[in-house]
């Protein structure tokens, strides 16, 4: 139970003193767990390779011979480019880099060849906060650069076309920006990764055929806001919800201001569950299923 369709594994195993012992911990307590999945999100053009080997890593520091082969069956990766500024104006490069690095992955014939399931994350942000891990700053954001954001954005969701892979879409304080790129491009594949806007925003990625994901950040959500936040997550189809950590960052209630990390989802299991009136192993049936829809797996 409780798969996760968003983490970082290579940043939970580099902030952590444990490193590759931590990740192995992981990994196995999640195949304890008989976690379907567990997908990392690559947001650099070329971070896909360094992404594999601090997965290797751990898998390498698990001694039983079928926890390992669970766990390898288990983890799933995606490569794509998160909207940073210096990514941004390089977008032609690093574009480049990316189909480089996807096709080089493919290529090698490794233990994880096959195990690409989706571009992303990428898209856009317009949350303000020079102070923050983000460090976005709105006064970075001349026309230049917020024109080539989105067409960094659509260059992205144009290969996930080409390679027939669903997106991984991150979108932040950006809904129309976001919306207009996708008609632009036409192509409605892939999940829109910690869904933060309402029900209306909801209702039109859901009437495009997108699939909308959930984190610990649902947990935070105050008394005078609850109401809106269980219609919103009462009302997602069954057929179109997915769960995810986005660790080390955005770990859930009990364990907010915490290192996140795969193994906590079964908190926000346990509130969307509770929302949507299912216990939390029918919510993890379904989204299994949707997991093995998407991801074609």
């Amino acid at each position: 139970m409780f798969s996760d369709t968003h983490f970082h594994f290579k940043h939970i195993t580099d902030d952590h003193p444990g490193g590759a012992a931590f990740g192995a911990e992981l990994l196995t307590q999640m195949t304890r767990n008989d976690a379907l999945f567990g997908l990392d999100v690559g947001t650099r053009c070329d971070d896909l390779p360094a992404r594999v080997q601090a997965v290797q890593e751990s898998l390498d520091e698990i001694g039983d011979h079928n926890t390992h082969a669970k766990a390898q069956r288990m983890v799933c990766f995606t490569a794509g480019i998160w909207p940073d500024p210096d990514e941004i104006r390089d977008r032609y490069g690093c574009m480049e880099t990316l189909r480089e690095t996807i096709e080089s992955f493919r290529a090698d014939g490794g233990a994880f060849a096959k195990k690409l399931v989706a571009i992303g994350e990428g898209g856009i942000d317009h949350h303000w906060n020079p102070a923050g891990a983000d460090g976005r700053n709105q006064d970075d954001f001349d026309q230049a650069l917020y024109d080539g954001e989105r067409e960094l954005f659509e260059m992205q969701l144009e290969l996930a076309r080409d390679l027939r892979l669903p997106f991984v879409v991150h979108s932040r304080d950006a809904f129309a920006d976001t919306m207009d790129c996708i008609r632009n491009v036409g192509y409605d594949c892939g999940v829109i990764h910690c869904f933060s806007y309402g029900l209306a925003e909801a209702k039109a990625f859901l009437d495009r055929g997108w699939y909308l994901a959930f984190g610990g950040a649902v947990t935070y959500t105050k008394k005078a806001r609850m109401d809106a936040m269980t219609e919103l997550l009462a009302y997602v189809p069954d057929d179109r919800i997915l769960l995810e950590t986005d660790a080390p960052y955005l770990a859930p209630v009990p364990l907010r201001g915490t290192p996140n990390n795969p193994v906590n989802i079964s908190y926000t299991y346990e509130f969307i569950a509770a929302r949507r009136n299912r216990t939390p192993a029918q919510l993890s049936k379904l989204v299994d299923k949707n997991i093995r829809d998407l991801f074609k797996l």
